[in-house]
């Protein structure tokens, strides 16, 4: 148990979390988030990512983060309480989230290496049907999958754009990855896949200059790619906090019995 006596404050540029920070703004000494052990973060599930991005962008690894939602889901979040901060700080639980590792090669031939906590999804750039070569551990496994996209989720990614695309829910601790493909037209009966994750996951675009694809790591973009190559980054693992009564395994798991 810590109370994190060096915090730091993020805040979406969202009114609600704006007015929230405003209230909260005497809950404790701030600090800059490069000199903090430990950084609050005020707003949506899509800010959340924004701020484990910088973390990593930062190398600020070990630092943990504690959300609370000034969004609309929030399921990355806390509930919003400006009070006690300190007791939800020392009962707080910690939940490691490994990212992967996207490297997209264009077909100009430059690379583009991204992370993603969430997901890597491929996403047919125009009308025409995507067709990818799909490789696991430098294995053909499928040899042509025409779809609208595919994408490769972690646990804690498993609850959002890939469950919307009908893939699986990944326990946290699982060490999975659900690779779900996005409206597949052929194989009809290919409903995606569940893999280690020490698996390599390699999608190669067919016929590139007709069927444009672009890969997305989270919400960044790399247009017009050729190759996308798939990997867990277990050197960058980042820390979550959470509410004893609102953990993240808990969450993920009662996702399963939603209505």
């Amino acid at each position: 148990m810590t109370n994190y006596s060096r915090r730091a404050l993020l805040v979406s540029p969202t009114a609600p979390a704006r007015e929230a920070a405003a209230a909260f703004a005497d809950a404790a000494d701030w600090v800059p988030v490069g000199e903090a052990d430990v950084v609050i973060a005020l707003g949506g599930d899509g800010f959340m990512l924004q701020t484990l991005h910088q973390m990593l962008e930062r190398r600020q690894l070990a630092v943990p983060v504690f959300g609370m939602n000034l969004g609309t889901v929030g399921f990355l979040m806390n509930e919003w309480r400006p009070h006690d901060l300190d007791g939800r700080l020392s009962r707080a639980k910690q939940f490691k989230v490994t990212p992967l590792q996207m490297v997209a090669t264009g077909v100009d031939g430059r690379t583009h290496t991204l992370p993603a906590i969430n997901e890597v999804s491929l996403l047919r750039e125009t009308r025409q049907t995507a067709k990818l070569e799909v490789m696991v551990n430098d294995r053909v496994v499928l040899p042509e999958l025409a779809c609208d996209g595919i994408l490769a989720a972690t646990p804690a990614g498993s609850t959002a754009y890939n469950l919307s695309a009908q893939g699986p829910i990944l326990p946290l601790g699982s060490a999975l990855i659900a690779l779900t493909p996005i409206s597949p037209f052929r194989p009809r009966r290919w409903r995606g896949a569940i893999l280690p994750d020490k698996t390599r996951i390699s999608l190669r675009v067919l016929d590139p200059a007709k069927r444009p694809v672009s890969a997305v790591a989270d919400q960044r973009e790399v247009r017009d790619v050729a190759r996308v190559d798939i990997t867990m980054d277990r050197a960058r693992e980042l820390t979550l906090l959470f509410d004893p009564e609102h953990a993240l395994d808990d969450r993920i798991t009662m996702e399963q019995f939603a209505a």
